[in-house]
């Protein structure tokens, strides 16, 4: 019988903040057909990426293991995924599937698909708007139409870039939600960015020249989201015409967040504030999974690899270090573990402990944003996390640096491997620098010139 097995489609949003999505209830309609698909499944309101950013993110989706059984917590990741360390379409390939990836060859976390593609993200000002979904579509719906007429079930990941800075959809989507003049004189909202040396020249090589506002920026990466969302239903479409969607497991997340206008972290995704961590994840899978559920059980990344398997209903023998979340579809389990641990090492290295009450996070070494070495914030009295209460709480600080430590020591008995943040010489790319010892040093260090650059920097972390 053709396709004995559903097909399974993971479309990773690179960059997606979950709270300026309409499904999770943000007050901009940024995601009208993805809050229809929403409804048609289940929306999961506490999903994390607890190893930022994009190479650990993807590791963990695609094995179901932490930073000690992936190794990874890097951007710039050093070598490959352990070897006996199987990802998800070299598991699927043992149960018949062919397996494609769009928009991410050569990263370590991408190993074992079948074929991989490209397509065109990047660009400046100069460029003009860029297409990026409509790109993507343009390389996928023909496989997709190959992938279909075949025997065998498939695994399809789609890495979108939208909303990935550059933030430059096409019309009408560039100005939807912003009417102003973004070069308004009165308007200073931009000096912070403009004074911000390290990623100030990359991020004015794509906006209007002369830019002031903060708040046009934000429309933009707003507009991606919008514009994403029209391309994305092309896909659901073409499933549906193929009369394959109902046999398709459909799942929307991504690999971490965004920081807008946070933390001095200027329209990108580094640090370990909930806007980077906090992800979406949507299910759509009628033979298994009940439309209209909101779930608001805590998980991670972790726990995907293990859920599709179990959608698809594989057996592989594998033990995972996350568990299935059909187990929250099905109410036998409330939430997976709500204090957890938590890495970043994309231009700071930092590691941390996260509960539901309090967040603490350690800088491994001194950071280009000056932040100080130990900040703890109340997440349900501060949820923004903007008052830093180290100093004020010395106790409280202890005792989640205990249970961090606990943790440590727990995972690294388990496993059998070291936690991998604590040794992480030129994680930052730069030559003849191990760590760095001052926050001076590092801001003197970082400098990122236009998209160019940027894609090389991604070029470069694929080579090593």
């Amino acid at each position: 019988m053709r396709n004995k097995k559903p097909n399974i489609l993971l479309i990773g949003v690179d960059s997606l903040l979950a709270t300026h999505m309409s499904c999770y209830g943000y007050h901009r309609l940024t995601t009208p057909h993805l809050d229809k698909f929403a409804q048609e499944g289940a929306l999961f309101e506490n999903s994390f990426s607890a190893h930022i950013p994009t190479t650990s993110g993807y590791a963990s989706m695609l094995t179901g293991r932490d930073c000690f059984g992936t190794q990874c917590v890097a951007l710039r990741h050093k070598g490959k995924l352990p070897p006996e360390v199987p990802t998800l379409p070299e598991l699927l390939r043992g149960a018949g599937y062919e397996s494609l990836c769009v928009g991410f060859t050569g990263n370590p976390a991408s190993r074992g698909f079948d074929k991989y593609v490209d397509y065109t993200a990047w660009g400046n000002w100069d460029d003009g708007c860029l297409r990026k979904a409509e790109n993507l579509n343009d390389v996928f719906l023909p496989e997709l139409d190959r992938l279909a007429a075949s025997d065998k079930p498939f695994f399809a990941l789609l890495r979108h870039m939208d909303p990935h800075s550059p933030y430059m959809p096409p019309p009408p989507f560039d100005r939807l939600f912003h009417s102003a003049d973004p070069c308004d004189p009165a308007n200073k909202s931009m000096e912070p960015v403009k004074a911000f040396k390290p990623f100030r020249d990359y991020i004015l090589s794509w906006l209007p020249p002369g830019i002031t506002d903060k708040d046009y920026v934000i429309a933009q990466y707003d507009g991606e989201i919008a514009y994403m969302d029209v391309c994305i239903q092309r896909i659901l479409d073409r499933l549906q015409t193929l009369d394959v969607l109902d046999n398709t497991i459909v799942v929307l997340n991504s690999d971490h967040g965004e920081t807008l206008y946070d933390h001095d972290c200027y329209f990108d995704h580094h640090g370990l504030y909930d806007v980077t961590l906090k992800v979406p994840l949507i299910v759509r899978y009628p033979a298994k999974v009940p439309a209209g559920l909101r779930l608001q059980g805590y998980n991670q990344l972790k726990d995907l690899a293990p859920t599709l398997l179990e959608l698809a209903g594989v057996e592989t023998g594998v033990t995972f270090d996350g568990r299935s979340l059909l187990r929250l579809v099905d109410g036998s389990e409330a939430s997976f573990e709500s204090s957890f641990y938590i890495t970043e090492c994309t231009w700071m290295r930092k590691h941390g402990w996260r509960t539901p009450q309090w967040k603490l996070i350690v800088a491994l070494e001194p950071d280009f944003h000056f932040k100080p070495a130990v900040e703890l914030y109340n997440l349900v009295e501060d949820p923004g996390e903007l008052v830093n209460l180290a100093e004020k709480f010395p106790d409280i600080v202890k005792a989640l640096k205990a249970e961090l430590d606990a943790h440590l020591a727990k995972r690294e008995k388990e496993s059998g491997k070291p936690s991998p943040i604590l040794a992480q010489p030129g994680w930052h790319g730069a030559k003849d620098i191990d760590y760095f010892s001052s926050s001076q040093q590092a801001y003197d260090t970082f400098h990122i010139g236009n998209a160019a650059q940027a894609k090389k920097i991604q070029a470069e972390a694929r080579k090593a």
